[in-house]
């Protein structure tokens, strides 16, 4: 079968290889959708910590084809949640989980979903509804991850969110925090973005912080940075009111680093916090898609081959660019 694999940094391939043979606790899945990440282009490029020759795409959803000793059918819909922990570390112990020393992740330590057929742990298998669109699953590990930095930020009714950044993830923030009862500003600088926002939740949309600070001179309750650049991350204390909080969601490149003012954050009492990937979150992100509750749809920008997925990693997002999905 056809499987996009990272050779190593700098070298991603269409290569040929074997059908997946599974493990003794592993199911076979056909998958039907994986999503192209922005840490895919953080792995081509040697910014995340990787395996080399190891097949990409943490991001799918698939059909079981080979059940093995679970209780799964064949024939059902699932999503995989790619971080396998060891349960036995300090973090785990702990309920860390997300730290896990041993965290195997699958589409970046062991093979994963840019393929025809993926073999991943039974118990990182969440069951979606056989009348799903197949597109939607693949969206399951990004909410997943929203969904934890949402807890982290842990937005009330009646508080203003900022989300800086128009990608998947910000979408899907502004919707959570739309959701839970706050009044929403979306701040991207690209137009289209701005729109799809107001249509998914945002009360309004600015396309930089001076134009933020115009609209909400004394900033936000709570800020998330979703799109993950020093820019962004820099200017997110100055958005946010005193006492109020900050969450980082968006990945920057392993090794760089944001100026940030102590004494700002001290003297109006700014909690900044990070959140790192999923952390019992996946049940929930695969029932919520599974209802309806996020609006899916309108994040699916194109859909692509296996053979292109080479190209459009190793090329920069195109401008306006939210999710592109792979159809092995």
């Amino acid at each position: 079968m056809l499987a996009i694999r990272l050779i190593n940094i700098g070298d991603i391939q269409t290569v040929e290889v074997s059908e997946p043979i599974p493990g003794p606790e592993d199911i076979v899945i056909e998958v039907e959708a994986a999503g192209i990440c922005g840490t895919d282009r953080h792995l081509f490029r040697g910014e995340f910590p990787s395996t080399p020759d190891t097949t990409l795409g943490h991001e799918f959803s698939g059909i079981v084809i080979d059940a093995g000793n679970s209780a799964l059918a064949k024939g059902t819909r699932v999503t995989c949640d790619p971080n396998t922990w060891c349960g036995a570390c300090e973090q785990c112990r702990g309920g860390r989980v997300n730290l896990c020393m041993n965290n195997v992740p699958t589409g970046i330590a062991r093979d994963g979903g840019f393929a025809r057929y993926c073999a991943f742990p039974a118990h990182k298998a969440h069951v979606l509804p056989a009348d799903l669109d197949p597109l939607f699953g693949a969206f399951c590990e990004p909410l997943s991850c929203t969904l934890h930095g949402m807890d982290i930020g842990a937005v009330r009714a009646g508080e203003r969110v900022i989300v800086i950044g128009g990608g998947v993830i910000g979408l899907m923030a502004v919707q959570l925090a739309k959701a839970a009862g706050a009044e929403v500003m979306l701040i991207t600088r690209n137009l289209a973005k701005q729109e799809l926002g107001r249509t998914l939740g945002a009360t309004v949309t600015a396309g930089s912080p001076e134009e933020a600070r115009q609209h909400w001179p004394n900033g936000a309750n709570l800020v998330v940075e979703c799109a993950g650049v020093v820019a962004t991350v820099e200017m997110a204390p100055s958005l946010t009111s005193s006492g109020g909080r900050i969450v980082i969601l968006g990945v920057l490149p392993q090794g760089t680093k944001a100026s940030i003012e102590p004494f700002d954050l001290l003297f109006r009492e700014i909690q900044m916090h990070y959140s790192f990937l999923n952390p019992f979150t996946h049940e929930r992100a695969a029932q919520m898609i599974a209802s309806g509750a996020i609006n899916i749809a309108p994040l699916v920008t194109r859909q692509i081959t296996l053979e292109s997925v080479p190209t459009v990693v190793s090329s920069p997002a195109p401008d306006g660019e939210v999710r592109a999905i792979v159809v092995p």
